[in-house]
């Protein structure tokens, strides 16, 4: 039996400046199922992604999707594509098998948790305080040189890491420090500055952007403080859920969170193209 991809409209040149297309996968001509790929909206033309896959129940479990998969890495290389990514929900089993079977590497993972009514209450000896202008100048700049560097070091090239770094940043901050809905906090200790927290209250979640303990400080449990301030804030903001991503190897933030209930909602996913 044979398996391909019949496409289902024209190239499509979208607003945003990606290109994306529908298939269907047929196998000797008959449809099976439906596949959707586009370009990355953030790391540009040479990036691909599967913006969706669906294999119709009676042909699941036969090797349609893998090979559908396998066919559309063609299709994108045609494209120029050098990469392609995939994001997988943290209930799809059989999926996030696919795309391991695949080579397919977790790159971060998207993880929250539900609040209760009650703020947490910071271990005694530690306090919260709003971050100074001239603490969030010098704050912004490391921030986005280590966002940068964590997406360098999982294989995004130099040059769209920190592109990707200062249009995230912009976006996100377009008023700096002022943004509404943006909470910029420093943790001290015993009078003394040993983390930062940044905290997004704006939309239907509170969202954990940044969160860093000096390295002076760590392993001293003013991780776990600062998280209980993003809760607190959270739930002060009347937000009922918390979110948040962590990248695949940090491990002590992994069980960090994990530890606080935080549970994983979907996996961010790559290839190299070769």
């Amino acid at each position: 039996m044979t398996t391909t991809l019949r496409p289902v409209e024209p190239l499509q040149q979208n607003p945003d400046g990606t290109r994306s297309r529908r298939y269907q996968v047929c196998v000797n001509s008959r449809p099976v199922g439906t596949i959707h790929l586009g370009t990355h909206p953030v790391f540009g033309p040479a990036a691909a992604r599967i913006m969706s896959l669906r294999i119709e129940e009676p042909d699941r479990r036969r090797g349609r999707g893998t090979v559908a998969a396998l066919a559309a890495e063609e299709v994108v290389r045609g494209w120029g594509c050098r990469r392609i990514e995939v994001t997988v929900p943290a209930d799809a089993g059989p999926a996030l098998r696919l795309a391991t079977a695949l080579g397919y590497v977790v790159r971060n993972r998207g993880m929250e948790k539900a609040l209760g009514d009650t703020s947490p209450a910071l271990p005694e000896g530690s306090r919260a305080r709003a971050m100074t202008e001239e603490e969030f100048r010098s704050w912004l700049a490391q921030g986005k040189e280590d966002f940068a560097r964590q997406w360098i070091e999982r294989g995004v090239p130099e040059a769209e890491a920190r592109a990707k770094s200062e249009r995230d940043h912009a976006t996100l901050l377009p008023e700096g420090r002022a943004t509404e809905g943006m909470l910029f906090s420093v943790l001290e200790h015993q009078g003394t500055a040993v983390g930062s927290l940044w905290l997004s209250v704006r939309g239907e979640q509170a969202y954990v952007f940044d969160v860093e303990t000096r390295s002076a400080h760590r392993g001293r449990g003013h991780g776990r403080s600062l998280m209980l301030l993003a809760e607190a804030q959270a739930v002060e903001a009347g937000k009922r859920t918390i979110g948040l991503n962590v990248f695949a190897g940090n491990t002590p933030a992994e069980r960090l969170y994990e530890s606080l209930g935080y549970e994983t909602t979907r996996y961010a996913m790559y290839k190299h193209l070769l």
